[in-house]
């Protein structure tokens, strides 16, 4: 079988499928990933010094732990406690944890720039707390952690190869089984790397266009 011959008729087709599957873990992640994000953020900048506490205690902990052991320990680990996901539903959840906490960090940065006068002005206007977050600090702070919360998102794109470590049959797990079947490891992987550069880079420039689009005037170059 000549090399066209294995790419068309052997590889592709479970590359597509494990790439639909890539796609959907990705699509459910970042969103959720996101709102976890702002949520961390603004309990660390504006909770009480509980909520504060254990939002950071949060972030240092899935700062500090592999993403790949986190996987691991929500799939295989708790159902020993009686808690039991299937291998997708694991992949997502530690994608959005993942996500979240690096979100935050972003997020959070971005809040602390923004001046305490905004909030005073806002109480001024007659604005809760809550109310001056939501619509006057938040919306700012979220303009500017765009270049932060797309290089995450860049992240995640690769991040989701690990899914195949909880046997989620992604693409790179699909490549995987066929370069083992056929031997074909570096058609196999040098075809995978291909697909990654390609969603990365369309997903790099979609959010670029983005970036530029919610720029706040006066703080980015063009």
């Amino acid at each position: 079988m000549d090399e066209v011959a294995f790419f068309i008729d052997v590889l592709l087709p479970p590359l597509i499928k494990g790439g639909f599957v890539s796609l959907k873990l990705i699509a459910l992640a970042a969103p959720f990933g996101l709102l976890m994000g702002i949520a961390i953020a603004v309990g660390r900048t504006y909770g009480g010094r509980l909520v504060t506490r254990l939002c950071s205690m949060y972030v240092i902990f899935i700062k500090g732990c592999p993403l790949l052991l986190l996987l691991f320990i929500i799939y295989f680990g708790l159902p020993s406690l009686g808690i039991v996901f299937t291998p997708f539903i694991a992949a997502v959840i530690g994608f959005i944890l993942c996500n979240g906490a690096y979100n935050s960090e972003y997020i959070r940065g971005a809040l602390l720039s923004i001046k305490e006068g905004q909030m005073i002005a806002a109480s001024a206007l007659g604005m809760t707390r809550t109310q001056a977050i939501r619509h006057v600090i938040l919306p700012q702070a979220l303009r500017r952690a765009i270049p932060g919360i797309s290089n995450e998102f860049i992240y995640l794109i690769k991040y989701s190869s690990l899914a195949y470590m909880i046997t989620v049959i992604e693409i790179t797990g699909a490549g995987k089984l066929v370069a083992t079947k056929y031997f074909a490891f570096f058609e196999t992987f040098t075809a995978i790397g291909i697909f990654y550069l390609v969603l990365v880079s369309l997903a790099t420039v979609a959010l670029g266009l983005l970036e530029r689009r919610l720029a706040i005037p006066g703080l980015v170059s063009k």
